[in-house]
């Protein structure tokens, strides 16, 4: 991962002021540079809302979302490294191919509202865990709310349809038979990390299952695991979306993201091959040499005059 927009460390202390109170504002206390109603706050930007469809392909995303996924094809979407992926457009649709891995976006997201709506396959085969599987992640492959046909089908709590796997059950059970469109409408918090990788606050995740509520603000005690629960490791807020490849043909459409907080510069994910290519020593004319690494994170290290970022 690099994030493109690397900033100062001057700039530092502004960012984590800004962050600070943005979290303070989020969570239950009001914005003090305000008065109770005052009316030179500025308004709500106004966005047109999507319209609902699902079971049937003509739902729209609101006008300020980033379409990830509109049926045509899959330019917003690859392979966890970098590569063109292998999943496949099918009716409109996009779908796992057995042991093709994780797809993730080329865009990094943090703070944001994701719709996804998915289809376990037909006829249902398999029972438990091994029945229309698949998972949505954030922070890259960290944090995932379950994909699951549970539609008449058994499995462990926090594994069903809605869960944030291995550590919260989603409130109730809202699946559909097989074959047709569910919808999951989440909102992600990104955890927070001090300059020197301590935890300063948790991912939160809000997840509506067919419209109904089945995680409410659930705090993650660190990455999701199918064994063990790991602790947190800091890493930048914004990282890619991603989708499991568990082995079963589970199709996704209608997929969009709508980025909160304050507008920020667009990041990317670059492709592993290409990051490499980058890695190695240059010197300049006028300055010591540079030394262009690749972090244990996978991310671009800079190295030069003593000084390492």
């Amino acid at each position: 991962a690099m994030n493109l927009s690397i900033p100062f460390a001057k700039t530092g202390l502004p960012i984590l002021i800004g962050t600070a109170l943005l979290t303070l504002s989020s969570h239950g206390q009001p914005d003090p540079q305000w008065m109770a109603h005052d009316r030179e706050r500025p308004l709500p930007p106004v966005v047109t809302p999507g319209q609902p469809g699902a079971q049937t392909p003509s739902s729209t995303a609101p006008s300020d979302a980033v379409v990830l996924f509109d049926g045509n094809n899959l330019s917003q979407w690859c392979s966890i490294d970098g590569s063109p992926t292998e999943w496949k457009l099918v009716d409109g649709a996009m779908e796992c191919v057995k042991g093709s891995g994780y797809i993730r976006t080329l865009r990094n997201f943090g703070d944001c509202q994701l719709h996804i709506e998915w289809s376990a396959p037909v006829p249902p085969e398999g029972q438990g865990q091994g029945r229309g599987n698949s998972g949505v992640f954030f922070g890259g492959t960290r944090y995932e709310i379950q994909v699951l046909d549970c539609h008449e089908n058994t499995t462990y709590a926090d594994g069903s349809a809605g869960s944030i796997y291995g550590q919260y059950p989603p409130l109730v059970n809202a699946a559909l038979p097989a074959g047709e469109w569910q919808t999951y409408d989440i909102i992600f918090t990104a955890p927070r990390f001090s300059d020197c990788g301590k935890l300063i606050s948790p991912a939160r995740m809000t997840a509506l299952h067919n419209g109904v509520l089945v995680q409410h603000e659930s705090e993650l005690t660190g990455p999701t695991a199918w064994i063990g629960r790991a602790p947190y490791s800091a890493h930048p807020s914004k990282q890619p979306i991603s989708l499991q490849d568990h082995g079963n043909p589970v199709r996704f459409r209608n997929i969009w993201v709508r980025e909160l907080g304050p507008a920020s510069k667009p990041e990317f994910t670059l492709p592993d091959a290409l990051l490499d290519r980058y890695a190695g020593a240059y010197s300049f004319d006028h300055g010591g040499p540079v030394k262009v690494t690749r972090a244990p994170d996978g991310l671009l290290e800079l190295s030069f005059s003593g000084f390492t970022m």
